[in-house]
């Protein structure tokens, strides 16, 4: 049974930052040539180094402000790409490349303030990320963070 589903950020959220080149804090979007993985927030692919063109943007995956509202850093291809689209499993290359993706989960309640954290370690994240929604009844989502550089990678919403 699919108990979570993977949401990227959108291929129309994405077209937008392309057009505008202007995230939504009003920032200039920076483009630059692929020095580290990503990935991708949009295709949740890492990006090929010194080959990929990405944006680098502020966002904040947030609807309500309020003291865990956190905005961030990350980047998406200059190019379209399709959203990934295998929801209902986490991306397995960030999955399987524990060096450069480093996860922590962390959940919200209905009211988005924060009431989970764990780190992903040698877990399997698929597993885990169920785990996590049985344990705590009170998560409607979660965000998966890069464990190191603390950036949004994508949130998990049960199903």
């Amino acid at each position: 049974m699919n108990s979570f589903r993977i949401v990227p950020l959108s291929a129309e959220y994405a077209s937008r930052i392309r057009a505008t080149l202007k995230d939504d804090f009003g920032h200039p979007v920076i483009e630059q040539t692929a020095t580290g993985y990503g990935p991708c927030r949009v295709s949740l692919k890492p990006f090929i180094l010194q080959e990929d063109k990405r944006l680098l943007l502020s966002y904040s995956p947030f609807v309500v402000d309020n003291a865990f509202n956190q905005s961030g850093p990350v980047f998406i291809h200059k190019k379209e790409v399709a959203p990934y689209s295998d929801v209902h499993r986490f991306p397995p290359e960030i999955k399987a490349d524990k060096l450069n993706f480093p996860l922590t989960l962390i959940g919200y309640n209905k009211d988005q303030m924060m009431v989970h954290t764990q780190l992903v370690g040698d877990a399997d994240v698929d597993e885990l990320i169920v785990e996590i929604f049985d344990a705590n009844p009170s998560i409607q989502y979660l965000h998966a963070r890069n464990a190191e550089a603390a950036c949004y990678i994508c949130t998990i919403e049960r199903t």
